[in-house]
């Protein structure tokens, strides 16, 4: 690491457990001075924080938090910014080379995205295989992308028979759209099309659903579910959820 000044570092944590969190955060962490994350996520690293700076705050204030990252880097510090998953996913990673560019610090600030294993990547790993060929990820919160353009995706995955990972499925306001979302796949997916809902990942809660996309809507789904819908050769075997590659 850069000594002679401070450096950014947004850091994928994994799904939640230590043990899928990669060598490299690990690494990253113990060297930072200065760790920044949404406090849900700040609780899941506790035994990497020790004599650290830590900085946390609620959901909704990530511009904020981004903002905090590259002040602190200004002023000499090393400094962590923390993502669930991988942090070029759904994560703070664009988001901080965003703010970087915009306070003209390129040539200040040395910045380094740390990769980490994505929810829906653990999610699959639990029920098989069922990402063997191509797949989507979509997100179903309508907060910073409109419902119109995330139904579109929707369709398009659909239509295309790509198996599909859907976060965000459902909040306690937000509740259609995994309704919405099911009805779009019915009308290019078997009824009996093999689905898993995956509920805190990697955490000490977790949860785990096989069911039907006719029988999706008959469960639990909120935002700590990662959903999987097969395409229209995935199949169950036994316990295993599997979509074939083509391998002969």
């Amino acid at each position: 690491m850069n000594e002679s000044k401070g450096e950014i570092f947004a850091v994928g944590i994994g799904p939640g457990s230590p043990d899928e969190m990669t060598v490299r955060a690990q690494k990253v962490l113990a060297e930072c001075e200065v760790v920044i994350g949404y406090k849900s996520y700040i609780d899941l690293i506790t035994p990497f924080l020790d004599g650290k700076e830590v900085i946390s705050s609620g959901m909704g204030n990530e511009k904020e938090r981004c903002e905090l990252a590259v002040k602190e880097a200004l002023s000499g510090k090393r400094v962590a910014i923390i993502s669930s998953g991988d942090a070029g996913i759904f994560g703070m990673a664009g988001l901080v080379l965003e703010i970087v560019r915009l306070k003209g610090a390129e040539e200040k600030i040395p910045v380094e995205i740390v990769p980490g294993v994505p929810a829906f990547v653990a999610a699959a790993s639990l029920v098989g295989a069922p990402l063997m060929n191509d797949f989507a990820v979509i997100s179903l919160s309508d907060l910073l992308i409109p419902w119109n353009i995330i139904e579109k995706k929707l369709e398009a995955a659909a239509a295309c028979d790509l198996v599909t990972c859907l976060y965000n499925p459902r909040s306690s306001k937000r509740v259609h759209q995994v309704e919405r979302a099911r009805d779009i796949f019915l009308k290019h997916r078997g009824r009996k099309t093999p689905c898993a809902i995956i509920r805190n990942v990697s955490r000490s809660e977790q949860s785990l659903i096989r069911t039907t996309l006719d029988d999706l809507l008959n469960h639990k789904i909120d935002m700590l579910c990662v959903v999987i819908i097969g395409n229209s050769e995935t199949y169950l075997n036994g316990q295993w959820m599997i979509t074939p590659r083509g391998y002969k």
